[in-house]
């Protein structure tokens, strides 16, 4: 199913003094007659739109261009739709839901973005948000997660095709496989009094009838990060069997869903309005080799390794005694060589009142988790291999170059031959010019430092300064192609060239809002009635 493509940037980091070079090249600016309070950036290519929108009317334009494709108030477009609480696009089925809620009487009406013709319209569907609609492309049609049935309509026509009340809650991740739908359902926070006995369900379900050929029972929550909302759970097909990765590994046999193996634990890391992403690394898959990081009655981390096929437990390391974090495992010929600690994300919304006027922050950042290490076992027996106490002091996170492990401790940058843990080279990351480390990327056959105050680029091969550019406190967006992006607490881009360590920056106005196309090249900016489209490179 396809994805709204363009990722709305609402971060908060800490800023320094601004080194620019040049402003982004403009692709093109217009002005339109409203304001634009709520925003939707489609995908880039002929045909493709966007929408700007307020409580009244909206205005769909050419992505491409910034043309106006059409513009409506409400009362114009749907007789008896005064007001629009919501909004829903379904990009791919060029179509867009618009919402008038009212407790127990919510209206919604259904219209083509390209035409700004209504499709259909009801009155019947109540609670309804973009959390339990799921588009299926492969069907030409919406499932609606109500709260006594999953029901399935006919994308143009809104024809009910068929209700199915054995599923329930909304879908959070599915697969389309042989006219079948894999699907996994979940209760959205905003919405769990919507579901009546819900419980943990993945099912596959005959899209032709609604019919559920297999059910079973999963374990965890399916849960979104707390601010940017991107799912922390995945799930593929491959050949006959169904890998969910969820705090850990679950695998279903896809043709009658029993449960083959799992490896899955109690992730602790969100408290309240305060969460860590990434503290604990994903499954790392080598070939018929499953390595997941779990922990002991005692709550101490080890390392299990599985067969892939049988889930068959091959060995277990022995306990980490002081590791609260594991960020990222590493296999390099038989060596698995696990980071203790380090740089991972944290997410949070904090709540201030003043003079009765309630305000929420929305935080995304780093935190550097402790103690850190290096530590490196045995692929076939378990046994550990070696112990690196040079990054006891700090370490941001590793990649694999060949046979080496490049590794940053914040000071200094590492090459680790991944046999013994002895040290090819170390150099200063200060020489860079741009501070201490943040985070270290791979580009080609260089290292990238992203720093307190910058960018700067070294030769894997010997650690020895390439290039260098200073710019804001930064935090790095996306990595595509030689681009890469960087993005300030104020949403101010800078789209670094990694050929030459040369950019080009957008300093945002305040009160606007910003948008990253998928690819990379493009910013969007909205301000108040004025939306812009900036070029990265």
């Amino acid at each position: 199913m396809k994805k709204q493509v363009l990722t709305a940037l609402s971060c908060i980091f800490l800023s320094f003094g601004s080194f620019a070079q040049e402003d982004m090249k403009t692709e093109w600016t217009k002005k339109f007659e409203h304001k634009t309070n709520w925003v939707g950036t489609g995908l880039e290519g002929p045909g493709e739109v966007s929408y700007i929108a307020t409580n009244k009317e909206i205005t769909v334009y050419k992505t491409s261009d910034g043309s106006i494709v059409w513009s409506k108030p409400y009362k114009e477009l749907v007789p008896g739709l005064r007001k629009v609480d919501a909004f829903a696009p379904f990009w791919e089925s060029d179509a867009i839901f618009l919402f008038d809620k009212k407790v127990g009487k919510d209206k919604l009406a259904v219209v083509d973005l390209n035409t700004g013709k209504i499709l259909w319209e009801s009155s019947i569907y109540q609670g309804l948000t973009d959390e339990n609609i799921t588009y299926i492309a492969e069907k030409k049609g919406f499932l609606l997660s109500l709260a006594e049935s999953l029901t399935f309509v006919d994308a143009r026509t809104g024809e009910e095709k068929w209700e199915s009340t054995a599923f329930k809650g909304a879908i959070a991740i599915s697969e389309f496989i042989d006219g079948d739908l894999v699907m996994l359902n979940v209760a959205p926070p905003g919405l769990k009094g919507l579901f009546k006995g819900f419980k943990n369900q993945i099912v596959r379900m005959d899209m032709a009838n609604g019919d559920i050929k297999w059910e079973a029972t999963y374990r965890g929550i399916p849960g979104k990060k707390l601010v940017t909302k991107e799912r922390i759970y995945d799930l593929n097909i491959e050949k006959d069997k169904i890998f969910l990765t969820m705090n850990g590994l679950q695998v279903f046999d896809v043709n009658t869903g029993a449960t083959l193996w799992a490896a899955a634990y109690t992730d602790g890391s969100k408290k309240g309005n305060y969460a860590l992403y990434g503290a604990i690394a994903d499954p790392l898959r080598v070939g018929r080799d499953v390595y997941i990081i779990n922990k002991t009655k005692k709550s101490k981390f080890v390392i299990n390794k599985y067969d892939l096929n049988t889930g068959k437990l091959l060995w277990a390391t022995p306990e980490f005694k002081s590791a609260k974090a594991i960020p990222n495992l590493f296999v390099i010929e038989d060596k698995l060589i696990a980071q203790i600690g380090g740089v991972v994300e944290f997410q949070s919304i904090t709540k201030t009142t003043v003079d009765g006027v309630i305000t929420y922050t929305y935080t995304v950042g780093t935190v550097n988790i402790k103690p850190n290490g290096l530590m490196a076992f045995d692929t076939k027996t378990g046994t550990q291999a070696w112990d690196s106490e040079r990054f006891k002091k700090g370490i941001t996170n590793a990649f694999v170059d060949k046979q080496n492990l490049i590794v940053s401790s914040g000071k200094s940058l590492y090459s680790i031959r991944y046999s013994d843990g002895n040290v090819n080279y170390e150099e200063d990351v200060k020489n860079g010019g741009v501070g201490l480390a943040v985070e270290i990327l791979k580009y080609k056959d260089k290292i990238v430092v992203v720093g307190q105050k910058g960018v700067s680029l070294f030769k894997i091969s010997d650690g020895k300064l390439v290039k260098t550019n200073k710019y804001k406190k930064a935090k790095s967006e996306k990595l595509v192609d030689n681009i890469l992006l960087m993005r300030t607490e104020k949403n101010d881009f800078a789209a670094f060239n990694l050929d030459d360590c040369s950019y080009v920056m957008y300093n945002a106005k305040k009160d606007s809002k910003q948008f990253l196309s998928e690819d990379g090249k493009f910013v969007w900016a909205y301000e108040k009635k004025q939306v812009t489209k900036l070029k990265t490179r």
